[in-house]
């Protein structure tokens, strides 16, 4: 009789080791999880922050890719951005106002930093001669 209490306590002892097992896996997935969908949300901040004063095809692309999945508010798609936030404990609208204050800022420092350089003088001033009907 002794021995059904031992291989009673045994048999609670895996169950309890089981699902002590099972508790782990299942938060090493969910930090996956959540690790992936972090990793997302970086990578399209990196690229609205990096790409936004692009000038070719890919970076103009990059960006306004970016721009498109963070400004859509449709959340039917798991992995849009209101969903993502929303699962990581962000705020969607918070970080939107955020970036886009952003983007303004430094569009802003970019046309004043544009508007320091001086125009280049007129075109003739550097052939040197003159246009038919003027004389030298």
């Amino acid at each position: 009789m002794s021995q059904s209490y031992i291989n009673t306590a045994l048999l609670m002892d895996d169950t309890t080791d089981f699902g002590a097992v099972e508790n782990l896996t299942k938060k090493i997935i969910r930090d996956g999880e959540e690790a992936l969908l972090l990793a997302m949300l970086e990578m399209a901040t990196e690229d609205f922050q990096k790409y936004l004063l692009a000038t070719d095809p890919q970076g103009k692309a990059l960006f306004q890719e970016a721009e498109e999945w963070i400004l859509t508010s449709d959340s039917r798609w798991f992995f849009s951005f209101e969903n993502i936030c929303r699962h990581l404990n962000f705020s969607p609208s918070y970080i939107r106002r955020g970036l886009m204050r952003w983007k303004e800022t430094t569009l802003r420092a970019h046309t004043n930093q544009c508007s320091d350089i001086p125009e280049p003088p007129e075109a003739s001033v550097y052939a040197g001669t003159a246009t038919d009907g003027e004389q030298k």
